[in-house]
């Protein structure tokens, strides 16, 4: 049995952070960042059966072309995606009433919908990018045991490339599902590493007031290179979910709209556009 300390619930048996029950979520489920982007998701939806909210994590069931959806807003960072993804795995595969693993598993499938930065001149704002691999910067997932699902040669090859200072931490690379690749898929969607750190200025490259540890890390990041696959983009979310859905034996898969090209210095003119064109554009291939 779980303890009460460890798997935590609100008192009307909900799970602690998202106050979600069993039965209130679909088996697939899209993630975004924004609590306000949940919504221009599910006005495309035919019905909605369910909405909750705590905090930044906003919740909504409902049904788009015969296919039960459900959309989570996970909030920013590593850390919020260690709350969310334990919480969700906890709905369909502990018993929370005997607080026992459940003996038959079940398996969800998990695809984000977020905004990120190019770093390729080649990949203009307004594209979609498909992660193939979460390129994890941000050490949260260093927390469990991750060595069996990690491509340690990938990893040894981009610290080798950027000069990595390891007092920073191993970086970890984790594979996306191919099976909701293969769903998701089309000839002008990009695809490569995509980057996950642990926040938006100095890991990103930014420079305001304070320099940061290594100012050429972007320049090293963008010309790293794999076996033909090159590093599409930063942001702060996919290493995270990838690592701890191929623990927990979910399919995760991350889709981006590309709103600023890094490389260019150019921002998108109509970034909610572009965002809009990759919600419409991975619903219907969801729901088909």
């Amino acid at each position: 049995m779980i303890p009460s300390s460890e798997l935590i619930l609100n008192p009307d048996g909900s799970v602690y952070h998202l106050n979600l029950k069993p039965g209130q979520i679909a088996n697939d489920i899209i993630f975004v960042g924004d609590q306000n982007r949940v919504e221009k998701i599910t006005q495309h939806f035919d019905s909605i059966e369910f909405s909750q909210q705590k905090r930044e994590f906003k919740t909504q069931t409902g049904v788009y072309k015969g296919k039960r959806l459900t959309v989570i807003s996970t909030g920013i960072g590593p850390d919020n995606i260690d709350i969310v993804m334990n919480e969700l795995d906890a709905l369909v595969n502990i018993d929370l009433e005997t607080r026992a693993i459940k003996k038959e598993l079940t398996s969800l499938n998990i695809i984000r919908f977020g905004t990120s930065g190019s770093l390729q001149k080649d990949i203009p704002v307004d594209s979609i990018v498909m992660s193939q691999y979460g390129l994890g910067l941000d050490n949260m997932l260093r927390s469990y045991l991750i060595d069996a699902i990690c491509a340690t040669e990938i990893e040894d090859a981009f610290i080798a490339q950027t000069n990595w200072d390891l007092r920073k931490g191993r970086p970890y690379i984790i594979k996306g599902s191919e099976s909701l690749a293969q769903k998701l898929d089309s000839p002008h969607i990009y695809k490569g590493f995509t980057g996950t750190v642990g926040g938006f200025y100095g890991p990103q490259g930014r420079v305001l007031r304070l320099g940061i540890q290594d100012s050429e890390l972007n320049r090293k990041m963008d010309a790293f290179e794999y076996k033909g696959i090159r590093i599409t983009n930063l942001e702060m979310e996919t290493g995270a979910i990838y690592g701890l859905g191929k623990l927990m034996g979910h399919e995760c898969l991350s889709l981006n709209a590309i709103i600023a090209n890094r490389a260019t210095g150019i921002f998108s003119e109509n970034p909610y556009q572009a965002v809009n064109a990759l919600i419409e554009y991975a619903l219907d291939k969801l729901a088909n």
